[in-house]
C-alpha cells in the first residue's frame, strides 16, 4: 500500500508532536506538513499535497474555520478536524462540516491532549482510514 499523505496543522507545537508521534506508529501514513496554522497550511498546499489533513479550530493569525473556507478550492485532501472547541453538534462542528469537514474528533482533554493516544487514538485511526478508503488500520493504538 501506497503511504498516505498527512499534514497536521495546529498552534500548539505539543499538540502537534503528540499527533505526529502517534501516526509514526503506522507505516502506512507519513506526515508531510506541519503548520502552527491555517495561513502556514494554506501556503505549504501545493507543495505538501497532502492526502489529509488533520486541522485544528482555535489557531492565531488563521483559525481553522478560514481555513475550511479557502481550503475547499485548493485541495481535494479529506480534512479532520481535531477539537478542544467543537463537540459533536455544535455550532461550531456543524459550520465545520458546512465548509468542508469530512469528521471530527473532539481532543479528549483539551486544547493539549497528553491521553490522546489512549483516549482517542484508536477512533483517529479508524477515522483517518475510513476517510481515506484504506479500510480498518492495523496498529494498535
Amino acid at each position: 500500500m501506497t503511504q498516505k499523505r498527512i499534514m497536521l496543522v495546529d498552534d500548539s507545537s505539543m499538540m502537534r508532536l503528540i499527533i505526529r508521534n502517534l501516526l509514526l506508529t503506522d507505516s502506512n501514513l507519513t506526515i508531510v506538513n506541519s503548520a502552527e496554522n491555517g495561513k502556514k497550511a494554506l501556503e505549504a498546499l501545493p507543495t505538501a499535497q497532502p492526502d489529509l489533513i488533520l486541522l485544528d479550530l482555535e489557531m492565531p493569525e488563521m483559525d481553522g474555520i478560514e481555513f475550511l473556507r479557502l481550503a475547499r478550492s485548493k485541495t481535494k485532501a479529506k480534512i479532520i478536524v481535531l477539537t478542544s472547541v467543537a463537540p459533536a453538534g455544535s455550532s461550531k462542528a456543524t459550520l465545520a462540516l458546512s465548509l468542508g469537514a469530512d469528521a471530527i474528533i473532539s481532543k479528549p482533554s483539551g486544547a493539549v491532549s497528553f491521553d490522546l493516544k489512549e483516549a482517542r487514538g484508536s477512533e483517529l485511526f479508524q477515522v483517518i482510514y475510513k476517510q481515506l478508503g484504506m479500510g480498518n488500520p492495523h496498529v494498535s493504538a
